[in-house]
């Protein structure tokens, strides 16, 4: 059963603005190993389009409320597949809220990142 479905765009410009002006502002939204693509560092549109996923998470659980940027984390399978690991106040929220899966797909071209996200339940 489908909890919650959420979608975020992202303007990569204004993105990278951002990332050029606040120097702590990556630090703030990522842990480390987002930032990271193995040692390189990951280019500012893969990280505008893990902003628009983590933006694109709370809309399909529904509330911000409780919830840190570092209390989520975008993670790939062998095969680059991303998803979510949950932590700390936001682990407790899903679970509360019987979300068992999350699903999510992200991408970037023509100057916009885009996230989908599909929170599912077992009830």
């Amino acid at each position: 059963m489908i909890i919650g479905i959420g979608v975020d765009v992202v303007d990569l410009a204004r993105f990278t603005r951002a990332a050029e002006r606040t120097p702590g502002l990556l630090t703030r939204l990522f842990a480390e190993s987002e930032q990271l693509d193995g040692d390189v560092k990951r280019p500012l549109p893969s990280m505008a389009a893990r902003f628009a996923a983590k933006e694109a998470l709370i809309k399909a659980i529904g509330d911000s409320t409780g919830v840190r940027w570092h209390d989520m984390a975008i993670v790939s399978d062998g095969l680059r597949n991303p998803s979510f690991e949950v932590y700390n106040s936001l682990a407790g929220i899903v679970a509360d809220r019987g979300i068992s899966s999350i699903h999510l797909s992200m991408s970037h071209d023509a100057g916009v990142a885009i996230a989908y996200v599909v929170a599912e339940g077992d009830g």
